[in-house]
């Protein structure tokens, strides 16, 4: 029997010690709901939960400028119904003017409500989304994932022929009228390939919406799996900790007092 050395207290003092660690990081994980609470903790982990953490955000973005172009798109689309019911009643005036019981009198009358829709859809074409030129000739391009890759969205230009030629057009008499018709059909038919491709771009804009949305969703799953503390099983290592924190001062108390049993001998 040694008096100098407890060998006995410092093995109790040391596992004492680790239990406390244990506790303690237990305690962090808990309170933070993180069992990352340290890079040492898993320092691949980490890593790899900050690239993942860092993707969703620019997918949450990505998704964000998805709904933009959404709404443009939308925004598109009623200015050219709009056109669309404008076109649709110059048509008619361009029928209205050729009826050989009108004279041109009667046609001026006509033209003066032709004139008013074409510089209605004129005027559509010079319309803006948050300064953004609705009906430009350039293509949009489309951020549509988180590595900035884009899809790129035609534009819709109102100043072509075959809008042009509608709103210049006159029903002031017969002959006039006659050919108004044909560039107003003409400005349909293209208005009608127009808002076929709007709504094919909105399609397409929809399904690379939801697309994001679904890696977005497992992409935190994945991160959280990672990073985020299981608090029932935490809670149970906590217990134990716990517990073998308090077992393990009872112990060290008891382990300080063997050397007093020396003094037995000496009496």
């Amino acid at each position: 029997m040694v008096i100098n050395t407890n060998i006995q207290a410092q093995s109790a003092a040391r596992n004492l010690q680790e239990s406390q660690s244990m506790l303690g990081k237990s305690l962090n994980r808990l309170s933070s709901g993180s069992k990352i609470t340290n890079p040492a903790d898993d320092a691949a982990g980490l890593a790899v939960s900050l690239k993942l953490d860092a993707q969703v955000n620019r997918l949450a973005a990505a998704k964000s400028n998805l709904g933009n172009a959404i709404s443009f798109t939308q925004t598109q689309d009623g200015f050219l119904q709009k056109i669309g019911r404008a076109l649709d009643r110059m048509s008619e005036l361009s029928i209205l003017a050729q009826d050989v019981t009108k004279t041109d009198t009667d046609r001026s009358l006509y033209q003066s409500e032709f004139s008013q829709l074409s510089s209605f859809v004129t005027s559509s074409a010079s319309k803006d989304f948050n300064g953004v030129s609705l009906f430009a000739s350039a293509s949009l391009s489309v951020t549509v994932d988180s590595e900035g890759n884009t899809f790129s969205m035609s534009g819709i230009n109102l100043g072509i022929a075959a809008y042009t030629g509608a709103t210049s057009a006159s029903v002031a008499t017969a002959a006039s009228a006659a050919a108004a018709l044909t560039t107003v059909k003409t400005a349909i038919t293209q208005l009608a390939s127009d808002r076929a491709n709007l709504g094919a771009f909105q399609s397409r804009l929809n399904s690379t919406a939801e697309q994001v949305a679904v890696s977005r969703e497992n992409l935190t799953a994945a991160s959280s799996r990672i990073k985020d503390v299981d608090v029932a099983d935490e809670s149970t290592a906590y217990a134990r900790y716990n517990i073998l924190v308090q077992s393990g001062t009872a112990m060290l108390a008891q382990a300080n007092q063997l050397p007093q049993s020396v003094l037995r001998l000496l009496q």
